[in-house]
């Protein structure tokens, strides 16, 4: 078995890795992979980092809206791409729960609300999984990839929509939230002193930017908690998979290593391991044919066996990961020549990723 199954297969693949390892390349081959079996594909990356319009060979940046991606006339499906924007993902989930327009204009010209959107821990992990929501709720894809942040806490979407239900859930959150309901004389007795503290070392101009963000977020909230609970499921969704990516180096594989368990910790299987940038092996027998008995190979031959050497011990290093994800998919991609910066380079990739060959050797 390959990866070729989950390409052609899942809905959602989530791409994960440490930085360096070629995890944006690997996502956007998947979705080359993709759809040249018809699929009609959509590769999103977190990462604010160009590396995905340059993989693909995109003059300009990638916004938050998909983009499509020619590549070839003779591919059956699409491929779109595009990076979260967290601030106008936010707005958009602001329009979709708000009752009118004036609730919208109260939110999106609060500067308490434009000041977490972008800045507040957490506020881009639940905005990569509405995103998701969104793109798998859109009939122009059948398939959402998804390249995570080069960061131990790429995964950290997971636990967003629990702890945005937590969040809603806080008594504080609740009590500042209610002005139509008793909420502000409640207030004045309970969290009055804790306003007087914040508003002493934040301004009292920011203590109103803050007030008036909940009491303008009054009735969104159901939205907001019911979107999380849908967000939480499809995580967890069967046609859902998670695969992780590394290199031979050995901190990578400790980063892999590391997500595996994270996965496992949110009662998560790995669909597939893939490392990219082994060393390729080549055939010994192959190089004693047809030489010149004049020529002194024995440096050549030393080499080749270097090189040989090296591909092994990158195999057997990779060996713990290898038990630790079966019986799922390993995927060995060869260190190419040439550098990855257009669908057709891509493709190479691609190709390696569901050959039956690459699946336990190179």
């Amino acid at each position: 078995m390959t990866v070729g199954p989950i390409i052609a297969n899942s809905s959602i693949i989530i791409c994960a890795g440490s930085g360096g390892v070629g995890k944006t390349t690997t996502a956007a081959a998947i979705g080359i992979a993709a759809a040249r079996v018809g699929r009609r594909v959509v590769v999103v990356t977190i990462d604010p980092a160009k590396r995905l319009a340059d993989t693909l060979g995109i003059s300009g940046k990638l916004n938050n809206e998909p983009h499509r991606i020619e590549i070839g006339s003779g591919e059956t499906g699409q491929l779109w791409a595009m990076m979260l924007d967290t601030q106008a993902t936010f707005d958009d989930v602001v329009r979709q729960y708000s009752v009118d327009s004036e609730q919208v204009e109260r939110i999106t010209s609060n500067r308490f609300f434009l000041n977490i959107s972008n800045n507040l821990s957490g506020t881009q992990e639940y905005m990569a999984a509405e995103k998701l929501f969104q793109l798998h709720s859109d009939d122009r894809f059948d398939l959402v990839v998804i390249d995570t942040p080069p960061s131990r806490d790429a995964l950290n979407f997971l636990d967003a929509p629990s702890r945005l239900v937590r969040f809603l859930d806080n008594r504080v959150y609740r009590l500042l939230l209610a002005p139509n309901t008793g909420g502000l004389r409640i207030i004045s007795a309970a969290v009055q002193p804790l306003l007087r503290v914040i508003s002493g070392v934040v301004g009292g101009n920011a203590l109103d930017d803050v007030l008036g963000f909940f009491r303008a977020f009054e009735g969104m909230d159901s939205g907001f908690r019911d979107r999380a609970s849908e967000v939480a499921s499809l995580l967890k969704s069967p046609s859902t998979a998670y695969v992780v990516i590394t290199s031979p180096s050995a901190e990578a594989i400790d980063e892999a290593d590391y997500f595996i368990s994270q996965l496992a910790e949110a009662n998560l299987s790995t669909a597939a391991l893939i490392v990219n940038r082994l060393q390729p092996s080549f055939d010994e027998s192959a190089a004693l044919e047809n030489r010149d008995p004049a020529f002194d190979y024995s440096a050549l031959d030393e080499n080749l066996k270097n090189l040989n050497a090296r591909a092994s011990l990158q195999v057997a290093s990779v060996a713990q990961l290898v038990g630790r994800v079966a019986p799922a998919p390993v995927t060995f991609v060869p260190l190419l020549s040439q550098d990855v910066a257009s669908p057709d380079a891509l493709g190479v990739i691609a190709t390696h990723l569901v050959a039956d060959q690459a699946r336990t050797s190179i």
